[in-house]
């Protein structure tokens, strides 16, 4: 009796240990896997807050293209200069290869602002933007702007730049995309085609820099182009009230430069070639390329048939519709070429955007509606 009880015990306490171990093992189990949910979870949020991190910092740096043509200044080498390095001021000029207002305010004052050039009064400070393709889906702002790029490697920013925009197509027809037209119309520049030159143009060399100047552009708060500045001020289509004329943009220089010595502008000789040696930084005081003087301009330009405009003021400002366009998105508002012929609508003051002092009020071909 004794020992049957005996083995009952031990039975039960043997159940009892069993089951005691069983709920302990099952314990174990389920802290483990809340510990292992736990570890996948923080283990997700630390990927999620890499990335972000990471997305962040991409974000938060700009972009800065692996290869800028030659003497290009700035803290990116965004801006291409022409005219003498030392000049007491300072054009800055925002155009768009594709843009008609800016074939019109070059036609009216190429041969104005090259002449200042010449006589070291100023220098021309160039973003070369290519936002009209991206409202229209085309290529040719942005080919153009390369092959831009190309031609100041080989010293020829001023000349090809006239013949582009002396020989410019029409906006709607996206010519450019076509880069064999670009090469064809370089023929016109002496000395420009070389198979360096076509090379550059063909696989689109400077593609990732003209992408990181449109993006300056686009932080810059100009909203349209041309937008131009004297100094860091407006002055297309007017400043202080009075409009933009040739004649009004010399006496405008000349009063800028008041007391201050001539720049010293460089000669065709001391052009850079693509094998010229590229400053690691630009900024004001940073070597410009020499330009190709202003007789190799106008003989390229000649032969384009580019007449010179009189120097008279713009034509007044005419509602502008891209062909295909709806009324109601036009290049701007009240009369989307602005005025003087200008693209978009003005924007308020903006931070300065690179190459160029604080700016005023901008010039003109929007971007807000593109």
């Amino acid at each position: 009796m004794q020992m049957s009880e005996k083995n009952r015990d031990g039975k039960r306490s043997a159940r009892e240990r069993l089951l005691a171990e069983r709920q302990a093992q099952e314990a174990r189990s389920r802290r483990n896997k809340k510990l292992l949910v736990i570890g996948s979870v923080v283990a997700v949020l630390a990927v999620a807050v890499g990335v972000g991190v990471a997305v962040q910092s991409m974000r938060s740096k700009p972009a800065t293209p692996v290869a800028a043509p030659a003497g290009t200044i700035g803290d990116r080498r965004l801006v291409i200069p022409d005219g003498a390095a030392n000049a007491p001021s300072t054009l800055t000029v925002y155009e768009d290869p594709r843009c008609p207002a800016c074939q019109l305010f070059e036609k009216t004052f190429r041969p104005t602002v090259d002449k200042l050039k010449n006589q070291g009064k100023i220098v021309g400070n160039y973003h070369i933007v290519s936002f009209i393709d991206r409202h229209d889906n085309g290529t040719g702002s942005k080919n153009g702007a390369n092959a831009l790029a190309c031609a100041q490697d080989a010293g020829k920013f001023r000349a090809y730049h006239n013949v582009l925009y002396a020989n410019q197509p029409p906006e709607t027809s996206d010519a450019w995309s076509d880069r064999g037209r670009l090469i064809t119309l370089a023929k016109q520049v002496p000395g420009l085609v070389t198979p360096t030159f076509e090379t550059c143009v063909k696989d689109n060399t400077y593609g990732d820099w003209v992408s990181a100047v449109q993006e300056d552009f686009d932080k810059s708060g100009f909203t349209s182009t041309p937008t131009v500045l004297l100094n860091g001020k407006s002055v297309f289509p007017s400043k202080d009230g009075q409009q933009i004329t040739p004649a009004n943009l010399v006496a405008w220089v000349n009063a800028a430069n008041k007391g201050k010595p001539l720049g010293t502008p460089s000669t065709p000789a001391a052009s850079p070639s693509a094998k010229a040696a590229r400053p690691a930084g630009g900024h004001a005081g940073s070597a410009h390329p020499a330009t190709t003087g202003h007789a190799a301009a106008e003989a390229a330009t000649a032969k384009a048939g580019v007449r010179h405009t009189p120097a008279v003021a713009p034509a007044p400002a005419v509602p502008y519709v891209p062909a295909g366009h709806h009324a109601g998105r036009t290049h701007g508002t009240a009369g989307a070429h602005g005025t003087a012929g200008t693209h978009g609508t003005a924007a308020a003051p903006a931070p300065a955007a690179e190459g160029g002092a604080a700016p005023q009020a901008p010039g003109v071909h929007s971007t807000t509606t593109r």
